[in-house]
């Protein structure tokens, strides 16, 4: 979830989820995520973002932070440094990692069999955030690693090579999606939408079953950071609890992402007052506040299934 609603996601925001032994489908008891993706000392975004969701919802989550930053880089200033790969040991056997170091993250995405979710990091607003050198890395090695994928509008145009200008053409890209061997595609924010209204759209492929969906979502006026990760976490948090129900995954994702937002936008209010501008420290997530909210959504928004 983007553009106004969401933040124009930095460069160390990225998301990558794997799942031990087995895919989605897992025993109930012990299932653990490794999450690879940034870390910041100060905010939500990267693991910050995705990790705390995931433990609500049950999960054992263990983490490699491909950035260390003091703050993300939607802030003036930054410090901190990027893993290479002689910082990975023996996890180099086992998981795939987005970072923006191309030879990184080529050099692990040979090393492992498949991963199921993979955020497509790269842009949006038509502006790449990650070195163009990435783009051919994500095309020919990750995206056929991946059961599910959460690109936004500009990054499944990028990775197709094909324009989003309806309906048709946007489930046309997700079709190119599973014929890549994607099961899940969600098109987590797309222009297609009205001025009040953000369009989302998702498609699954899963034991010779299809379904598509799209869903509105409502637009805020303002920009948030570590919502991609978020929803990327959700998103597999709920397809697992779900058994694979893409309806109500999306559903469940959405509605909890709404009320965290709503609440990071009133909580900013009320913390800078009337008539003052809400800074990027302001519209920081409210994630430990929407505990309860994370575990039991509130319904919001309805997902209506399209005919295949």
């Amino acid at each position: 979830m983007r553009r106004r609603m969401t933040a124009c996601r930095p460069m160390l925001s990225s998301m990558s989820l794997v799942l031990e032994r087995n895919r989605l489908v897992m025993a109930a008891n012990n299932v653990r995520v490794l999450s690879i993706q940034s870390h910041v000392v100060s905010g939500y975004v990267g693991n910050k973002s995705a990790c705390f969701p995931l433990q609500v919802l049950g999960f054992e989550v263990d983490t490699i932070n491909s950035v260390q930053f003091s703050n993300h880089t939607g802030y003036k200033t930054f410090k901190g440094h990027v893993l290479d790969n002689n910082q990975l040991g023996k996890y180099e056997e086992s998981v795939s990692l987005f970072v923006r170091n191309p030879k990184l993250r080529l050099y692990l995405a040979l090393q492992i069999p498949f991963f199921p979710v993979c955020d497509p990091v790269m842009g949006d607003h038509g502006k790449m955030y990650v070195p163009e050198d990435l783009l051919p890395v994500y095309k020919e090695h990750i995206i056929r690693l991946a059961d599910i994928i959460t690109p936004n509008q500009f990054e499944a145009e990028l990775l197709s090579g094909r324009k989003i200008r309806n309906e048709a053409d946007a489930l046309e890209v997700m079709e190119w999606f599973h014929q890549q061997g994607v099961k899940t595609v969600v098109l987590s924010s797309t222009d297609l939408g009205s001025e009040n209204e953000l369009l989302g759209l998702a498609s699954s492929v899963i034991n010779g079953k299809s379904t598509r969906l799209q869903i509105g979502i409502p637009r805020l006026p303002v920009n948030f950071t570590g919502t991609g990760d978020l929803f990327a976490s959700l998103l597999l948090g709920w397809m697992h609890h779900t058994d694979c129900n893409l309806k109500k995954s999306v559903e469940n994702t959405v509605d909890t992402m709404q009320t965290i937002l709503r609440r990071t936008l009133d909580i900013a209010r009320q913390e800078a007052g009337p008539d003052t501008p809400l800074t990027v420290r302001h519209l920081e997530l409210k994630l430990v506040q929407s505990l309860d909210d994370i575990r039991s959504p509130v319904p919001r928004c309805k997902a209506s299934v399209l005919d295949n």
